[in-house]
């Protein structure tokens, strides 16, 4: 499969979305009101998704690192567990899917343990897609690829009915992303697509020192600060709003009462920001800053409660030997 023929299909889905219109929305709905805020999908542009890529790479960012350790030393574990009857299909369907650069070591155990296996991801970044599909088509060429484009918060997948079952993957500590509430919604629309027999892995950064937790945002290259401002060239470049990104800089917190790492930009003066396919002319006092990323970490108890609310049940559980990341195995109740 070339990369054109990748694109040529993923045009074929009808979950893409009207990415101006969103932005738009987006940008009414967080900045026009106090305290200031964007969602963390607004990253994920071309540029964006290269710099997340290297964000995994850096030493400070350890999920990445021990997510990998552990599908290296598990995918075979779970793919067992999840596929008791060799005889069917093995559909995995993954969210955020981003470039599938980990994917592919579960993908690899499982056609090695049973020959046949479609590969689904979602993701909202077409360029993401097109890299995560060419890579598991030169690595896994027997893997059968249907990738979707769209945002899964916004506008839910629905999956086709499929002979066999259905592992679903959100990985990368992805679920982090959204409040309790959110999150708990996107797992029940996950489970409303999947049927008895099918399977979630979900993976989760849990709560550990604050120091760890905050090198992990703010390393030491600036990657990932690079990467929280690019949300404001974006809407620069698509929306044609005039953010001075000079005049704006990362700030990471821990939020013990909230459990989470948040993500801000400052503003470092006074400043109007115009964006006029919004129709905006914001206001911003010297450190007002805008919300643009959450990262919950999880205990045990919280993913339980998490699973069991969206209609899961625990199977299996890993951990890392500093109990710093886990691995979920939920079956669908």
């Amino acid at each position: 499969m070339t990369p054109a023929t990748i694109l040529t299909e993923l045009e074929q889905y009808p979950a893409s979305l009207d990415t101006g219109s969103a932005l738009i929305r987006e940008v009414e709905n967080g900045l026009a009101r106090s305290p200031r805020s964007l969602p963390p999908w607004m990253f994920y542009d071309a540029w964006g998704s290269c710099l997340f890529e290297r964000i995994t790479t850096l030493p400070e960012y350890y999920p990445s690192r021990i997510e990998r350790e552990m599908l290296v030393q598990f995918a075979e574990e779970i793919v067992a567990r999840v596929r008791p009857n060799l005889s069917q299909m093995l559909r995995v369907f993954e969210l955020g899917a981003g470039t599938a650069a980990k994917t592919g070591i579960l993908l690899e155990a499982a056609l090695r343990s049973h020959g046949r296996v479609t590969y689904v991801p979602c993701d909202v970044s077409p360029e993401a897609l097109d890299q995560a599909c060419t890579s598991i088509e030169l690595l896994l060429p027997t893997v059968q690829l249907k990738p979707i484009v769209g945002n899964y918060v916004t506008h839910p997948p629905q999956l086709a009915r499929a002979k066999g079952t259905t592992l679903a993957l959100y990985i990368g500590t992805s679920i982090g992303n959204f409040s309790p509430q959110a999150a708990r919604t996107i797992l029940c629309n996950l489970r409303s697509q999947m049927h008895s027999g099918d399977a979630l892995l979900l993976g989760t950064d849990m709560v550990k020192d604050e120091e760890i937790l905050l090198a992990a945002y703010d390393d030491e290259q600036g990657v990932t600060a690079d990467f929280n401002l690019n949300i404001l060239r974006r809407l620069n470049r698509e929306l044609g709003a005039d953010f001075d990104s000079a005049g704006f800089r990362h700030r990471v917190r821990w939020n013990r009462a909230e459990s989470r790492i948040e993500m801000h930009l400052e503003s470092l003066r006074e400043q109007y920001v115009r964006i006029p396919a919004a129709k905006l002319l914001l206001h911003f006092a010297q450190g007002e800053t805008i919300h643009t990323e959450n990262s919950y970490k999880f205990t045990q108890n919280a993913i339980s409660a998490l699973l069991d609310d969206a209609g899961f049940k625990i199977e299996q559980m890993w951990q890392d030997p500093l109990e710093w990341y886990s691995l979920t195995l939920a079956g669908a109740q």
